[in-house]
């Protein structure tokens, strides 16, 4: 039977903890993985080119179904613990848990993580075949549990961060739900008026025979624009959704938005907090678990969720790399603020980083808890003034003519 070779891109981490990305010629998404391995990559992206000289393009692979989410993966990492602790043995926790899971593709995951472990591959190296479902913090952090004999507490770490990083998550969508909502209230409210209620008000202004004040005329202008304007934006909402799905994480898109998010008013504090949150409680999770110094920082940056803090931590770990401290490589970015360049310092002499850095990501955490609710408190009275404002200009150019006729009768 003859095999067929198919094009695969990839971009990920090498051995080193630098970034890389190639081509390479394999059967199927699982022996492209079996490869990146073979070479020390660890993939964050794989992709298969389409084939043909027409219409080429890159098709994501990863499965139809939808991914685990981080509670999926902490609730997974902390029964797996509870069970190692009481003596089950890996082989025996995975097969309980993994039908306990709701998520169809982490449980066919899992399904095959104990396969391989049967055969007698470690634990760590069976979830390194999963990139694109199990994160590389969860893989470094188990790797350094079997490696230095507290698995139980490794898989703990991992539950817990997962855990603190769906808090900040559910904290910012805390923050931006009531504004989203209330602006999307504000659009459908404007574009009903402008289909179902200007036009009746234009069959009457048509009756008087006299021209529209400039408010009532740009309503009824856009009255006639919107059969057009809504399938359209309809269209290119579809599309740049499927666009965005597919771009968002890719450096080029990311080395453009980032830097923005971190600049915006108002949110752009917020940003900043919620990626030095993240970078510090990884960083802290993962040497106090062992994990090598060069790959904790290679490792924390793609987890930070923004790429200037990305690219700053790969000139850090450049700095280190020569010799330097990591508190005096953070100062020379001006990402990290003074008080977290002080506690790695300190860290760094006293021999406590990990718990250094624990506490400034609690500090920062507490930081962006604050910082939501002020800004939900901001935002709420905002809107409300945004939308009444919005209607009420609506309804006074709708009803402008008619005070224009009343006084003009009054006049005679």
């Amino acid at each position: 039977m003859t095999v067929t070779m198919e094009k695969w891109t990839y971009k990920g981490l090498d051995r080193d903890g630098n970034k890389v990305k190639g081509v390479l010629d394999a059967s199927s998404e699982a022996q492209a993985i079996q490869q990146l391995k073979g070479r020390g990559v660890i993939p964050d992206v794989l992709t298969q080119k389409g084939a043909g000289t027409g219409l080429q393009k890159e098709i994501t692979i990863p499965a139809l179904e939808r991914g685990p989410s981080l509670k999926d993966l902490a609730l997974l990492t902390r029964q797996l613990s509870t069970m190692v602790s009481a003596g089950v043995s890996i082989l025996r926790a995975l097969t309980i848990v993994k039908d306990q899971v709701d998520n169809t593709r982490l449980r066919t995951t899992l399904t095959e993580v104990s396969a391989k472990v049967e055969s007698g591959v470690a634990l760590s190296d069976a979830l390194e075949d999963f990139p694109l479902v199990i994160p590389p913090i969860m893989v470094h952090l188990v790797r350094a549990g079997e490696t230095g004999g507290f698995l139980d507490k490794s898989l703990i770490m991992v539950a817990d961060n997962f855990e603190a990083e769906t808090r900040l998550r559910s904290k910012v969508k805390a923050a931006l739900t009531y504004p989203i909502v209330v602006l999307i209230i504000a659009l459908v409210g404007v574009a009903a008026m402008l289909i179902f209620i200007v036009p009746v008000f234009e069959a009457m202004f048509a009756d008087l025979g006299s021209s529209l004040p400039a408010p009532t005329q740009l309503l009824v202008d856009l009255s006639h624009a919107m059969p057009v304007v809504v399938p359209v934006a309809l269209v290119v909402g579809i599309i740049f959704s499927i666009w965005w799905a597919r771009n968002k994480n890719t450096d080029a898109v990311r080395k453009v938005l980032d830097p923005v998010k971190l600049k915006v008013p108002v949110f752009g504090k917020l940003n900043r907090k919620i990626a030095l949150t993240r970078f510090t409680r990884n960083f802290a999770t993962m040497l106090a678990s062992g994990v090598p110094l060069m790959q904790s920082l290679s490792i924390v940056g793609a987890t930070s969720g923004n790429y200037v803090v990305s690219s700053s931590l790969d000139i850090v770990q450049e700095n280190v790399r020569q010799g330097h401290s990591i508190g005096a490589s953070l100062a020379e970015a001006e990402i990290f603020p003074e008080m977290l360049v002080q506690m790695v310092g300190i860290g760094e002499e006293s021999g406590s980083i990990d718990a250094m850095l624990e506490k400034t990501a609690d500090f920062y955490d507490d930081e962006v808890e604050t910082m939501s609710s002020q800004l939900t408190a901001l935002l709420e009275p905002l809107m409300l003034v945004f939308m009444g404002a919005l209607l009420g200009f609506m309804i006074v150019a709708l009803y402008l003519p008619m005070f224009m006729i009343f006084q003009s009768i009054q006049n005679l």
